[in-house]
């Protein structure tokens, strides 16, 4: 490299250092201000079928609405649309749903989306429920996030762990 090429790389290392290392320690110092939270309580949901269409081979694919009541730590309605499929295979199905919540989140009021992924394979269940990120308003900003759902029996309860700025 000659001294002209070792001047330019040494002023691109000097600017990237100036830009990345400030963006890294913000970041980092975002990321540790967080307060970490967790929330439980119940809920009523009530779904609503939209459509619903049967094809070749088993398989139904659905639209639902739906709206719940939560209660405990979170008060507040939900209000959202899931799909659904449905298979030949009994206890083999997946839905995705997008919910828009409103209400007080630990004293704190505001909105936030949630955005759930499901699945069973022969019974066996998987589900992610996640905070859609920058979703959260009012004093929710910055909310970020993940919601479990346990069911005992016709109750549903919710657990969410949580952060806030």
């Amino acid at each position: 490299m000659n001294r002209s090429g070792r001047v330019q790389f040494v002023a691109a290392v000097a600017l990237a250092s100036i830009l990345i290392v400030p963006l890294a320690a913000t970041a980092t110092h975002e990321r540790s201000t967080a307060m970490k939270l967790s929330a439980k309580g119940a809920f009523e949901v009530k779904l609503a079928p939209v459509t619903q269409t049967e094809h070749a081979g088993g398989t139904t694919l659905g639209r639902f609405t739906l709206a719940k009541t939560f209660h405990g730590d979170l008060e507040g309605t939900g209000a959202g649309e899931m799909l659904t499929a449905g298979t030949s295979v009994a206890g083999s199905a997946g839905y995705v749903a997008i919910e828009r919540v409103e209400g007080a989140l630990g004293g704190r009021q505001g909105s936030f989306v949630l955005q759930h992924s499901g699945s069973m394979a022969h019974g066996g269940q998987s589900l992610t429920i996640t905070v859609v990120p920058d979703s959260g308003t009012g004093e929710l900003t910055g909310l970020a996030g993940t919601m479990q759902i346990d069911i005992e029996g016709k109750e549903h309860f919710y657990r969410f762990e949580y952060s806030l700025p």
